[in-house]
């Protein structure tokens, strides 16, 4: 792995329209909060950019909702959630907002410094328009009939009932959300940026990226085989940052294109703050730099090709050298929905709880390759199971003794036995060990190594028996106590990067006056508290959770629970044979399969089934590439009713498998056999 001189450090922009939640917190915040404390106790050149996402519909549609304007919705997130962010401990070098001056500056001379490259492809094409208000409609301000699943209240871009990909073509009997009348399609000019004219610069760019996560370059590859196409820059909305051409009056970049610019603008903020305001061509321009972008799952499209190609394209910055993109944080067995409150919001949870807890079992649980699940049970479990009877017992048992046994001060060590030497040898080990974790962005892996260390403590000062031997042999006792206390203070250290605010309690227990993250990572493998140091004030780390604190937020939970989640178990309504007897399922064979542009889950296949060639619309993009499809022999629902998905006709429906970890499988037939055959 090259080591380079800096490194520059980004979490994708949350959105300033409402709350964090634990879903935010576990993709693209947590994980590269820790990677950065680590960093920075290796004393690496590191800093950590990040900031509000200021512009784009969700915004318009918050301010909407509630009588105020999007400045005023974006104010008070951008604060709250700095608040929350800060409170939670994470460490950012700066953060920014799209909103400021600088950031649409930036912004602009990026689009501007594209299009007098000739870059861009301008294209005229017919968009819904809602002659009322005379404004055109992006996808979330219009509402209609889902095609797939008939729910009246669909948005233009997706189905929140079945969750189908959208488009507002595919919707029947569309309706403006401003003003309830029938929008109609007028023609409006756009800048595109030609991904397809890029594809084989991006390709190469990426060939060499062997440590990348698989799931990231899974998905990745996935657009790739199908073909990059032409991606629209602008949008016609009248929130965001004006595009910088005097063809484009009423028109602002579309949020895709000037949010991970944000991170560039950020960059040069903070550079000012500290008087050097052309520090941050240093992080974006030198390839001495590491460039690490934290996302989750749906960001990976927008991190790995657009804004490379951006960079590409713009010429001189330097391009990401990884992204650890996790999956999804699921809720007590099923997806977050934000819309229905089925949510743990960090505001909310910093209220009841302390931050470090929420920390390690976010770690420890991390969506790192596939979707986890957060359940409040576990969250208790972990807290009484490990931080409290593992970590913090072994913590508080040794200073506790130490100070009623040792005058509260660190004792000599005497000779060593083999035992002794065992323990140290592990924790002079254990840095190397966590560290090369986190390095790795194996956090999971890393706090298990942290927790493993506090086990081996705990068994060593259970088999040195010093409550015994602090009578029958004092110096051993106190040569066990000595090691004992190396290892909290080794624990401490190793605590920082996940549990921040407990390592420096710790710290401060143990004597110390200064700020633990000031200190150096190999200092936890050089066991040199020294001997007769005075303790602090001592108290318990980490305090158990009773049932009582736990079961209303289960309780609330369950009040909130996804609609879909009783409508998809099928035990919950039986059918007759005869309404069995009414689904055809045949067997097909995949003749050709391709990807959708611009839907990003959707493939059209074209399929067999007898002599009669038929084509369907599937939302299995994320899980299978194209030409693998080709040949295989699916199952189908051969006489449900056609409808449009994205304009396009699908005549069908394949069947597929989805387990509760998100293990997704078409289903086929285990022997050969003909198509059109009957399913029964």
């Amino acid at each position: 792995m090259k080591r380079y001189k800096r490194i520059l450090v980004t979490s994708a922009l949350p959105y300033a329209n409402g709350p964090i939640h634990l879903g935010h917190l576990a993709g693209a915040y947590l994980p590269a909060d820790v990677y950065v404390r680590y960093q920075r106790m290796q004393k690496r050149d590191v800093i950590y950019i990040c900031g509000s996402d200021e512009h784009g519909v969700p915004i318009t549609i918050a301010a909407e909702k509630q009588g105020v304007s999007p400045q005023n919705i974006v104010d008070e997130y951008h604060q709250r959630n700095l608040d929350a962010f800060d409170r939670f401990g994470m460490s950012f070098d700066y953060y920014g907002r799209t909103s400021s001056l600088v950031h649409h500056k930036t912004s602009q001379d990026f689009f501007k410094q594209l299009d007098q490259k000739g870059i861009f492809n301008k294209k005229t094409e017919k968009q819904l328009y809602d002659k009322t208000i005379k404004m055109f409609l992006p996808d979330r301000y219009v509402k209609g009939t889902c095609p797939v699943c008939s729910y009246t209240e669909a948005y233009g871009d997706q189905c929140e009932k079945c969750g189908s990909s959208l488009s507002v073509a595919d919707l029947k009997n569309p309706k403006s959300v401003l003003t309830g009348q029938e929008p109609e399609l007028k023609e409006t000019e756009h800048w595109f940026l030609p991904l397809g004219e890029l594809q084989h610069k991006i390709e190469n760019w990426l060939k060499d990226k062997k440590n990348w996560k698989p799931n990231v370059i899974g998905q990745v590859r996935s657009w790739l085989d199908a073909g990059l196409s032409d991606r629209a820059v602008t949008r016609d909305l009248n929130w965001g940052v004006p595009v910088p051409h005097p063809d484009a009056k009423g028109k602002v970049l579309y949020v895709w294109f000037d949010a991970p610019i944000g991170y560039i603008s950020a960059t040069k903020e903070w550079a000012a703050e500290k008087g050097k305001p052309e520090l941050w061509k240093t992080y974006w321009q030198d390839e001495e730099t590491q460039l690490v972008h934290f996302i989750g799952k749906d960001n990976i499209v927008f991190h790995c090709i657009m804004f490379p190609a951006m960079l590409m394209t713009y010429g001189k910055f330097i391009l990401p050298d990884n992204v650890p993109a996790n999956e999804f944080l699921n809720l007590e067995g099923d997806k977050l929905s934000t819309s229905r409150n089925y949510a743990v919001w960090l505001e909310d949870y910093l209220e009841k709880f302390d931050p470090d807890l929420l920390r390690y079992y976010l770690t420890i649980n991390a969506p790192e390759t596939k979707d986890s699940d957060f359940t409040w049970k576990e969250f208790q479990q972990r807290n009484n199971g490990e931080l409290a009877d593992i970590l913090g017992n072994f913590i508080n048992r040794t200073l506790t003794f130490a100070r009623k046994r040792f005058d509260n001060k660190v004792p000599a060590k005497g000779e060593l036995n083999q035992t002794d030497q065992a323990m140290i040898d592990e924790l002079r080990k254990a840095p190397t060990l966590l560290g090369t974790s986190i390095e790795h962005f194996e956090l999971r892996k890393a706090a298990s190594a942290l927790m493993n260390v506090a086990r081996m403590a705990n068994k060593y000062f259970n088999d040195k028996e010093p409550w015994k031997t602090v009578k029958e042999d004092p110096e051993q006792c106190a040569t066990t106590l000595h090691i004992c206390l190396q290892a909290v203070q080794s624990l401490a250290i190793l605590m920082e990067p996940i549990l921040p605010f407990s390592a420096q309690n710790v710290w401060q227990m143990l004597g110390h006056k200064d700020d633990i993250h000031d200190h150096a990572w190999e200092e936890a493998s050089e066991l040199a508290l020294p001997v007769g140091q005075t303790f602090g004030e001592i108290d318990i780390l980490f305090r158990k959770i009773e049932d009582e604190k736990i079961e209303p937020e289960i309780l609330r939970l369950q009040k909130s629970k996804p609609m879909s989640t009783e409508e998809e178990k099928p035990e919950t309504e039986r059918v007759t044979i005869e309404d069995l007897a009414k689904i055809q399922l045949k067997v097909a064979t995949v003749l050709q399969a391709e990807k959708i542009e611009k839907a990003d889950k959707l493939l059209k296949l074209q399929i067999q089934i007898g002599d009669e060639t038929r084509q369907l619309v599937a939302g299995i993009a994320k899980h299978y590439v194209p030409q693998e499809l080709v040949g295989k022999k699916i199952i189908v629902v051969a006489n449900l009713q056609p409808a449009k998905i994205r304009g396009i006709e699908s005549n069908g429906m394949l069947l597929a498998a989805e387990d509760e970890q998100g293990a997704f499988s078409l289903l086929t037939v285990d022997r050969d056999v003909d198509t059109h055959a009957s399913i029964r």
